[in-house]
C-alpha cells in the first residue's frame, strides 16, 4: 500500500507533463492563446517543476518527508483545480506554474520515501522498479489519458482529473507511510533561485534560437545571462554551509555518470513523444483518442523492461542494463529517422517505438538505483531531487534543441517545395499561401516529416552519448552487487 501511494503520486506528477499536449488545440481556441503563448502551457509546468526540484528535496530532508510530501500533493491538487476553472490565458499559466511547484515538492520526497520505507536489497529493488516504470511510462499514459478526456469530455478535465487522485493520495499517506526523521538545517534560497533562473534562460535561449536564429540579439543575451547566473549558482553552492546541491555528489563517478545519462535520455524521450504526437495527428490524421492509444504499447513495454531489469539487477548489476538500454533506444530512434509521408503506424512506427520503450524501461530502474546507492540518509532527498532535475532539465533543453533541428530542416524543405508547389497548386491553394505564407495539404505534411526526421537524428545521437557514458564512466564493484542482493556491503559513502 505504501508503494501504491508513492507511485500514484509520481504518476500524477509525471503524467501532467504530457497530458495537456493533446488538449493544446482546444485550449488555444477556448482561451484565445497565440501560437507562441500556447507553448508556455507546457513550459510553465516543466520549468518550475525542474527548477525547484532541488529545493523540494531539501525541504523533505529538513522538515520530514511525509509532511512535505502531503503538502506538495495538496498544492498540486489546488493548482489543478484552479487551472481547470481558468477563464483566461494568464490564469491558466499561473496555475500551471503552481502545479510545477507542487510537483517539485512532492516528486523528490516520493522517491526519498522509498529509501526510508523499504529495506535495502531485493525489497527496495522491486520498489524502485515499480517507481521507475511509473516515471518512465507516465508520459505515454498522459498522452492516452489526454486523448480520452479531450474527446469524451473537454480540455478542462486533463486538469480536473488530478483532484480526486491527489486527495486520495493525501488521505492515504498518514496511514501507510511513516514519517522520516527530520534533519535540522536551513534552506538555500539563493541556490534555488539562481538554478531556476539559469535553466529558464537556457530553455528560452534555445526556443528563441529555433524561432529567430542563432544571431538574434535576445537569443545571445539569454545564453550569456544564463551562463552568468549558473556560475553564480555554482559559487553559491561551493560557499554554502548547507547547499541545495551538495557538489561533492558529483565526485562519485558513478553518480555523476548517472546524472549525465539521465540528461541525454530524457532529452531523447520527451522529443520522441512530442514529435510522434505531431506526426500521427497531422500526417496520419489520428484523432486525439486514437493518438493516445497509439502510445499505449510503449507504456506496456517500458513496464516490462523495468520489471525485468529490477529482477536481474542483483545478478548482473546496473551497468549492462544502462549500456544495452541506451543502445536499444538509439536503434529505435535511428529507425524512426526513416519516417516519411508514406509511413504507417503499424508498418513504420510501432516497431521502433517498442524497441525504444524496452530500452528506456531497462534504463530508468538502473539509473534510480545507481543515483541513490551509498547516499547518506540526510542527503537522500537532495540526491533524488538532483536525479529528477536532470530528467526535467534534459527534457526541456533537449526538446528545445530538437525543435531547433526540426525548424531548420523544415525551413530547408519548405524552400525546396515552393517551386513545385507553385507549379502544381490549385488557385485556392495559391490563395492560402499568399494569405498565410504557409504551404497547405500534402506539401505541409512533407515539410513536417522532414523536420521530424531531422529531430530523430539528433535524438538518436543523444542516446548514443548516453551509452558511451554508461560504458566508459560507470563502474560497479563486487561490494555493490552484494548490496543489491541484500547483503551488508559497504555503508553509505
Amino acid at each position: 500500500m505504501a508503494l501504491l501511494v508513492i507511485a500514484s503520486c509520481q504518476l500524477m506528477v509525471v503524467l501532467d507533463i504530457t497530458i495537456v499536449n493533446i488538449a493544446l488545440p482546444d485550449i488555444q481556441r477556448s482561451l484565445d492563446f497565440s501560437t507562441t503563448g500556447l507553448s508556455w502551457v507546457v513550459n510553465a509546468y516543466t520549468l518550475t517543476f525542474g527548477g525547484l526540484l532541488l529545493l523540494g528535496g531539501r525541504a523533505g530532508d529538513i522538515l520530514g518527508r511525509r509532511r512535505v510530501f502531503v503538502f506538495g500533493v495538496l498544492l498540486f491538487v489546488l493548482a489543478s483545480l484552479l487551472g481547470g476553472f481558468a477563464q483566461n490565458s494568464g490564469q491558466l499559466l499561473a496555475a500551471r506554474a503552481l502545479q510545477g511547484i507542487g510537483g517539485a515538492i512532492a516528486s523528490p520526497t516520493a522517491l526519498a520515501l522509498i529509501g526510508t520505507t523499504f529495506r535495502e536489497g531485493p525489497e527496495r529493488n522491486r520498489a524502485f522498479g515499480a517507481f521507475a516504470a511509473v516515471s518512465a511510462g507516465g508520459g505515454a499514459i498522459g498522452l492516452l489519458a489526454g486523448g480520452v478526456l479531450v474527446e469524451w469530455l473537454n480540455w478542462r478535465w486533463v486538469l480536473f482529473v488530478n483532484v480526486p487522485v491527489g486527495l486520495l493520495v493525501a488521505l492515504a499517506t498518514p496511514r501507510w507511510i511513516r514519517e522520516s526523521e527530520p534533519h535540522p538545517g536551513r534552506f538555500d534560497v539563493t541556490g534555488a533561485l539562481t538554478s531556476t533562473a539559469g535553466m529558464v534562460l537556457l530553455v528560452y535561449g534555445f526556443i528563441r534560437a529555433g524561432q529567430d536564429g542563432w544571431r538574434d540579439g535576445l537569443t545571445l543575451a539569454a545564453f550569456a545571462v544564463a551562463v552568468v547566473v549558473l556560475a553564480v549558482f555554482v559559487l553559491t553552492e561551493r560557499r554554502s554551509g548547507q547547499p541545495i546541491t551538495p557538489l561533492h555528489m558529483f565526485a562519485d563517478r558513478n553518480r555523476a555518470g548517472t546524472y549525465g545519462i539521465m540528461l541525454f535520455l530524457a532529452a531523447a524521450m520527451l522529443g520522441m513523444f512530442f514529435f510522434l504526437t505531431l506526426f500521427v495527428q497531422n500526417v496520419l490524421d489520428f484523432s486525439p483518442l486514437r493518438a493516445g492509444l497509439a502510445f499505449l504499447p510503449v507504456s506496456a513495454v517500458i513496464a516490462i523492461g523495468a520489471g525485468a531489469a529490477s529482477r536481474l539487477l542483483p545478478r548482473y548489476g546496473p551497468k549492462p542494463f544502462m549500456v544495452v538500454g541506451a543502445l536499444l533506444a538509439a536503434v529505435g530512434l535511428a529507425w524512426l529517422t526513416l519516417t516519411d509521408v508514406h509511413s504507417t503506424y503499424a508498418g513504420s512506427l510501432l516497431g521502433p517505438m517498442l524497441i525504444f520503450g524496452l530500452g528506456m524501461g531497462m534504463q530508468f530502474v538502473s539509473l534510480t538505483l545507481m543515483a541513490l546507492s551509498g547516499v547518506s540518509g540526510r542527503e537522500t532527498g537532495a540526491a533524488s531531487g538532483l536525479l529528477n532535475v536532470t530528467q526535467q532539465v534534459g527534457g526541456s533543453l533537449g526538446l528545445s534543441i530538437l525543435v531547433t533541428m526540426y525548424g531548420t530542416a523544415g525551413d530547408a524543405e519548405a524552400r525546396r517545395q515552393i517551386p513545385r508547389f507553385l507549379a502544381e497548386a490549385s488557385p485556392a491553394e495559391r490563395l492560402w499561401f499568399r494569405r498565410t505564407g504557409e504551404l497547405p495539404g500534402r506539401w505541409a505534411d512533407e515539410i513536417l516529416t522532414a523536420g521530424v526526421s531531422a529531430a530523430f537524428v539528433m535524438a538518436a545521437i543523444f542516446t548514443v552519448v548516453a551509452a558511451l557514458i554508461a560504458l566508459v564512466v560507470i563502474q560497479v564493484r563486487p561490494a555493490d552487487l552484494e548490496r543489491l542482493q541484500g547483503g551488508t556491503g559497504p555503508g553509505p559513502r
